[in-house]
């Protein structure tokens, strides 16, 4: 679920809180990388939880609504006939039939987090609009208009909502550093479905990957910074971001020491995760300095790659 980009910019969120850590001794350093790397794994995956539960939640909400119109004192036509067929719909259930699903929920006490009134202003939003419209009209069901209803549900309904994003920065401890990290996320779950397994989010391989690259910049920070730094000469110093500095370390540290990843994916990668959390300039500013550091690593035959034998 969490892909290599998503690992990428966890790693590059972690070296930059251990770069305000007091602490001079280099195993010290690694361990407290790996205790906040773990963590910024663990939130990630908490957030996308309950980014899906609102959005399921949502559809869920019309046997509610059905329920609250028919029990009115003097219930109209169409109170008596609200269309609930978004509650049978087969991709929520998909979901909700998943057990490592139903294992995070409970784990992560995720429900704790899903406010009911949000619920019900997201719904009253969905009934009003063209697409649910469309969506009812039609009594048969199949698998990709099912998955489009709940996927504009998130993407149209609950990011596009300034109100209720101003509610998850308030209310979900790590939302404003993590959203675009969710919104990656929630885009991988759309793709994967009910093939996701909510608790193992990070293959072996893929994990080793993470700590192989975290430790590894920190274990050649002093070569990688030789590399580095007769690149930065044209560039005024005190605009660089730190971001942007650790983004190049790490590049620079992928093109050395992980044989098995392209050049091209790896200067790629970074320009788009400095687009992403950086400055508007980022993106040319890494692809610069990168794509030079390259061509001088390769005039050296300093560049060793390999095909990548999936585990």
């Amino acid at each position: 679920m969490i892909s290599r980009r998503n690992i990428r910019v966890k790693v590059m969120q972690t070296l930059y809180t251990l770069s305000t850590t007091e602490t001079s001794d280099v195993e010290k350093r690694k361990r407290i990388g790996s205790n906040i790397l773990n963590e910024k794994l663990t939130r990630s995956l908490d957030l996308l939880t309950i980014s899906i539960l609102y959005t399921l939640r949502t559809a869920q909400y019309a046997e509610n609504d059905s329920i609250q119109r028919s029990s009115k004192y003097l219930p109209t036509q169409e109170d008596l006939n609200v269309n609930t067929k978004i509650a049978g719909n087969e991709f929520l259930w998909q979901i909700l039939g998943n057990q490592t699903f139903v294992e995070k929920v409970k784990e992560s006490k995720s429900e704790h987090f899903v406010d009911e009134e949000w619920i019900k202003k997201i719904y009253q939003q969905l009934a009003k609009s063209n697409e649910y419209q469309e969506y009812i009209s039609v009594q048969s069901r199949d698998a990709k208009s099912e998955k489009a209803i709940i996927q504009f549900i998130w993407e149209k309904l609950i990011l596009e909502n300034e109100a209720l994003q101003e509610h998850f920065s308030e209310e979900m401890p790590g939302w404003e550093d993590d959203r675009e990290m969710t919104l990656m996320l929630m885009e991988n779950f759309f793709k994967s479905g009910s093939k996701t397994n909510f608790l193992v989010p990070v293959s072996g391989e893929k994990k080793e990957y993470a700590y192989d690259l975290m430790n590894t910049v920190q274990d050649k920070e002093e070569y990688i910074m030789q590399l580095i730094q007769p690149r930065l000469i044209n560039w005024d110093a005190e605009r660089i971001a730190l971001i942007d500095l650790i983004l190049l370390r790490m590049g620079v540290a992928e093109l050395l020491y992980f044989p098995t990843i392209p050049t091209k994916v790896t200067i790629n990668e970074y320009i788009e995760v400095g687009k992403m959390y950086s400055t508007l300039q980022s993106g040319q500013f890494i692809n610069g300095v990168l794509d030079n550091i390259l061509k001088d690593l390769e005039k050296e035959k300093l560049i060793q790659k390999q095909e990548r034998v999936r585990k």
